[in-house]
């Protein structure tokens, strides 16, 4: 899930279509709404956001601090003039990225997932012998270099466990990620079939499965082989 902040409601509701029509949930606030968002949303709805895009309102370069006390995804910033005076204050109040528009969401996409690689560098598997690529720009996973496609859902829950590899994820959570924290009509038990025809798909094209499931836990990517997923077989590209 992304949150787009922006004192212009066409522009957050551009982005928002944008992303729903790549399969990623969104959310689109004013600056106003989201100093009261981020104050009051819970620990737990703030972990499903992977990403927080700002576009432009008066007090953006302090945004990026007040989001770092509470999240660790990636701030991106929004720049209409791309000014070289802007990008290093932007950079300066701590965001992690500047973009120039146009832009389009497949590459804030690859943006993000380029962020959380670099912060988490020191948790990247080895690459030696693996079998399974993960993409975090929109493109399919692949195995032995053949794409296995994926639908959006399944594709996202892959790269969601990918990322958080090694801790345990519960069904909540992965559906607030995935489908949004704020979804109407939707049960949380659909993440049960999603993932269960993911790890089928894995299964048939691996040989074995690489997701661990834990009955009232959840789901994990293990950093480690265990008895069923052996070490030498599981590696991903970040």
């Amino acid at each position: 899930m992304y949150i787009i902040v922006d004192e212009r409601p066409m522009v957050a509701a551009g982005y928002v279509a944008c992303f729903g029509r790549e399969g990623v949930s969104s959310l689109g606030l004013l600056s106003g709404e989201f100093h009261n968002w981020l104050k009051a949303t819970s620990g737990a709805d703030i972990d499903a956001v992977q990403g927080f895009l700002l576009g432009e309102f008066q007090d953006r370069a302090a945004c990026a601090a007040n989001i770092r006390r509470r999240s660790r995804a990636p701030v991106i910033a929004l720049s209409d003039a791309g000014s070289l005076e802007q990008t290093l204050e932007l950079f300066s109040a701590r965001f992690d990225d500047v973009v120039r528009k146009p832009v389009h969401v497949r590459e804030i996409l690859a943006r993000s997932g380029a962020i959380w690689r670099r912060a988490n560098g020191s948790q990247a598997p080895e690459r030696s012998g693996e079998r399974l690529t993960v993409h975090f720009d929109g493109r399919d996973p692949e195995i032995d270099g053949v794409s296995l496609s994926l639908p959006r859902r399944e594709r996202h829950i892959l790269e969601y466990l990918v990322r958080c590899r090694g801790r345990w994820l519960t069904k909540t959570q992965i559906f607030n990620t995935i489908y949004g924290i704020y979804s109407d009509g939707l049960d949380e038990s659909v993440i049960e079939g999603h993932v269960s025809k993911l790890r089928k798909k894995l299964r048939q094209h691996l040989g074995y499965d690489p997701i661990k499931a834990k009955r009232h836990v959840g789901y994990t990517f293990p950093l480690t082989g265990h008895e069923a997923v052996p070490p030498q077989k599981v590696g991903v590209h970040l």
